[in-house]
């Protein structure tokens, strides 16, 4: 898919709003790390625009699959897709930088938690949208089931994948510039899960927390749109 590749206009019409909400959300992200900067003359939390960045790659290549005037072939979806997994986690990831927050000299404690919520929210919200444009995809393909199962599935490689990158420290340029250490962490955890425990306990209620908030999501449009067609 090249980046000449023409735009749907109805589609990008039917996105249009979602688009500007996100970009306000992370416009006050943006707003509330170079205040703190200005503040405090420090780069403390400027790494939360990077992940966000990060967070951003695999919103991007969902949104263009699917504001292409013509749908892509297979070949071409399954190597955008594989690409779109390896970055998939970095969204939900920003939630784990709730670790960072601990009262700091310069600003109050409760502008550190705005910033860091507003960070995470939009990590939720870019994952969410990602992930339903995705769904949509294989669920127009190949099912109601299969699309569900894909994201479920989704969810739960996301949260292994967070648990890499905040306890191990990975992240997803590893799979290139340190593929054996990352495969070999990987099969250790799953050869002995025993001994891993905090990585499977990680994992599972991070996958049931991502899965419950995203049929959340999903219920709340249906709800709306049903409000508004009764209306």
């Amino acid at each position: 898919m090249s980046l000449a590749m023409p735009l749907s206009m109805p589609a990008l019409r039917h996105r249009l709003p979602l688009l500007l909400a996100l970009g306000l959300s992370l416009a006050l992200s943006f707003v509330l790390v170079a205040v703190r900067v200005l503040l405090t003359q420090q780069l403390t939390f400027v790494f939360l625009l990077w992940n966000l960045f990060l967070a951003a790659i695999p919103f991007a290549l969902s949104a263009a699959i699917h504001l292409a005037a013509h749908r892509p072939k297979a070949r071409l979806l399954l190597p955008v897709g594989a690409v779109w997994l390896l970055f998939f986690p970095n969204a939900p990831y920003l939630v784990t930088d709730l670790f960072h927050l601990e009262p700091r000299p310069g600003v109050p404690y409760w502008y550190d938690l705005a910033l860091i919520m507003s960070c995470a929210w939009n990590g939720l919200m870019l994952a969410y949208s990602s992930l339903m444009d995705m769904h949509t995809l294989v669920r127009q393909r190949l099912g109601f089931v299969a699309g569900w199962g894909f994201a479920t599935v989704a969810l739960g490689l996301s949260a292994f994948g967070v648990y890499l990158g905040r306890y191990l420290r990975f992240n997803s340029w590893d799979i290139l510039s340190n593929p054996f250490t990352l495969f070999y962490d990987i099969v250790q955890r799953f050869l002995h899960p025993f001994h891993n425990w905090q990585t499977w306990g990680v994992t599972v209620v991070f996958w049931a927390f991502l899965l419950i908030g995203y049929a959340t999501v999903r219920l709340l449009g249906r709800v709306e749109t049903a409000i508004e067609q009764e209306g």
